[in-house]
């Protein structure tokens, strides 16, 4: 572990003689006090430099003819100490760790990766998150067709490269692996496509590893290097916890379904000093805090590489942003390959086609909580900026096109979902039928399902236009389906 901090703490050396940054307030402070936050947003103050102290090295130094006295009452008189035992759990004792080892605050970022994928106590790492039992639901979990409208694309952009007889196939984030499982069994009867794949699994969390082995029906076959085939397809599986730990020099598909969403994003407020980076902090109380750094902060350049990218106008409009190194550094990842090895990638998620402003949220068993209430115990997302998704491939690869993006509506219904629900239904019971109706609104529909009769406070809200789908794809392959 403090491998993995030794350059965070590089990073950060040259802020350790600086001023605390200024504490939390329910009051912001702009550029223009024409307008007040919204309700919502959670708020933090930043003093000026008049407010953080003297700068100009302390009180003067004694004359050599000044005598020193040392106050040792406080030997007879040791601070209060409690011996009850603290009730904090494992990863906030982590956490306040690292943040007094700083001698500051650390990132939003930096709070999000260690909530999300801390090995011992992360959110995603020794528990089953998804589902209906879990805390929220995915697409693949909604409705079979969602992994099979995947696969349709993954063989179109196959077909398109001339049916290579060797093809990574890679999922990045596999949840339990239904996606992956739907993909494989709706393809099963096209045997060319199939044999073709060897399938991999960006995944970190042991806990999902096993859970994605026995969804995929792997088994033991000793003529594959690692020893795993899914006996759905025949393809042999593998697991890495990164995509640079995916073999390279292979035509390479890759999907990314509600991935980017959970790469830790740094957030800046807008204030009469520019912007400044939010930060997490301990307050008195030892509760989290959000504060401001008073400086610029390593992510300041990721910040103006996103300004770069944007309009003025849009920038002026915005008192908040929220922008993610990560998410940049992952999609040149993916061009570079996709450039050299030829093939496509697809990302799924919900965002937005523009800057991000104030997305951040904290969700606990299907319902909305503070985001620094019980880090650990709530999955931690925010919306995927596709605008700088499509500026990360396009500057680092000449050989690939971006195409998107679209709605989750759009690409579902271009693959052709509306004639796959109907010839389910055409087989089914009653009870069924009703399961696949509900599914298919929550895939395409926008808004409260209208055919729901149900309690209301199940009524199925479609994902059609919240999500978007965007495609990185090998230039010379041409325009991939259903991006025309």
């Amino acid at each position: 572990m403090l491998r993995n901090l030794l350059p965070r703490l590089r990073a950060t050396a040259a802020a350790a003689a600086v001023p605390r940054v200024a504490s939390a307030s329910p009051h912001f402070f702009y550029g223009s006090a024409a307008s007040n936050p919204p309700p919502h947003r959670t708020s933090v103050e930043h003093l000026g430099d008049d407010d953080e102290g003297d700068d100009s090295g302390g009180a003067p130094r004694p004359s050599p003819a000044s005598t020193i006295s040392i106050d040792r009452s406080g030997l007879c008189n040791p601070p209060e100490h409690s011996h009850v035992a603290s009730s904090d759990s494992e990863l906030v004792k982590h956490l306040k760790g690292i943040i007094k080892f700083r001698g500051g605050p650390i990132s939003v970022a930096e709070y999000m990766e260690e909530v999300l994928t801390n090995p011992k106590a992360g959110f995603y790492m020794n528990r089953d998150v998804f589902g209906g039992g879990g805390d929220f639901v995915t697409s693949p979990e909604v409705s079979q067709m969602f992994g099979e409208m995947i696969g349709i694309w993954t063989m179109c952009v196959w077909e398109q490269m001339g049916q290579p007889k060797r093809v990574n196939l890679v999922e990045l984030g596999p949840g339990r692996g239904t996606l992956m499982a739907d993909l494989l069994r709706g393809s099963s009867k096209f045997k060319h496509f199939t044999q073709s794949l060897n399938i991999h699994m960006v995944e970190c969390s042991p806990t999902l590893r096993k859970i994605q082995h026995q969804t995929l029906k792997c088994i033991d076959e000793e003529s594959v290097q690692k020893g795993k085939v899914s006996s759905l397809s025949g393809s042999p599986v593998s697991w890495h916890s990164t995509l640079d730990e995916v073999p390279s020099g292979v035509p390479t598909i890759i999907i990314a379904h509600e991935f980017y969403d959970a790469l830790p994003v740094h957030q800046f407020q807008r204030t009469p000093r520019g912007w400044c980076e939010k930060m997490v902090d301990i307050q008195e109380d030892s509760s989290f805090r959000f504060v401001l750094s008073p400086h610029p902060t390593p992510a300041t350049l990721y910040l103006m590489k996103r300004f770069k990218w944007a309009a003025g106008e849009e920038v002026s409009e915005l008192n908040h942003v929220e922008i993610c190194p990560e998410a940049i550094d992952l999609t040149q990842a993916i061009a570079k390959r996709v450039g050299s090895d030829g093939g496509g990638a697809l990302i799924i998620d919900y965002g937005l086609n523009k800057l991000v402003s104030d997305s951040l949220q904290a969700i606990r068993k299907h319902k909305f909580v503070n985001i620094l209430d019980d880090p650990g115990s709530a999955d931690l997302s925010a919306y995927v900026d596709f605008t700088a998704i499509r500026h990360s491939a396009e500057e680092v690869s000449g050989d690939v096109s971006v195409h998107g993006p679209i709605t989750q509506s759009q690409l579902l219904g271009a693959l052709g979902i509306n004639f796959r629900v109907e010839a389910l239904l055409e087989n089914c019971s009653e009870e069924q039928a009703e399961s696949l109706r509900t599914g298919y609104w929550r895939l395409v529909g926008d808004g409260e399902a209208p055919f729901w009769e149900g309690p209301d406070e199940q009524v199925p809200m479609g994902m059609g236009t919240r999500y978007l789908a965007m495609a990185i794809v090998k230039k010379s392959q041409g325009v991939p389906v259903p991006f025309t």
